[in-house]
């Protein structure tokens, strides 16, 4: 059985699908951190991106090392990014108060008071523990 003959243009194309799966993949990582919603969403796409891109190499006989590594990633930050935006939901009103009381705030020791009522306020409503394991993680 002989193997088809590939045009450049699917090389490239092989390529280019191989390093946007990893690409996005990283900027999913980094948009967790910083929007994690918008991480969510990244994470997302580097995920539809990398199994797209899976066969793709497969089909070429190419190493799909960096593809599932960009898997990996984008795994992680999905995990990472729900996890971020369920807890953000799930403690919203408490962070409205909290933002509510910064507004009023003048002083270091008024907007440390907020901090303090906010810490409390969520340490209520979380299951035991959790505020603790949060400080000893972040």
């Amino acid at each position: 059985m002989t193997t088809p003959v590939q045009a450049p243009g699917d090389q490239q194309l092989v390529d280019s699908a191989s390093r946007r799966a990893i690409w996005l993949a990283i900027a999913a990582l980094a948009m967790t951190f910083m929007l994690p919603l918008a991480g969510l969403v990244m994470a997302i796409f580097a995920l539809v991106a990398g199994f797209r891109a899976l066969p793709l190499l497969r089909g070429a006989g190419r190493s799909t090392g960096v593809v599932v590594g960009g898997i990996v990633v984008a795994t992680i930050s999905l995990l990472l990014s729900a996890a971020a935006t369920a807890m953000q939901l799930y403690l919203m009103d408490e962070y409205s108060v909290y933002q509510e009381c910064l507004k009023g705030a003048g002083t270091n020791s008024a907007k440390s008071a907020c901090f303090a009522e906010f810490r409390d306020a969520a340490a209520a409503k979380l299951p035991p523990g959790v505020l603790d394991f949060l400080g000893t993680v972040g």
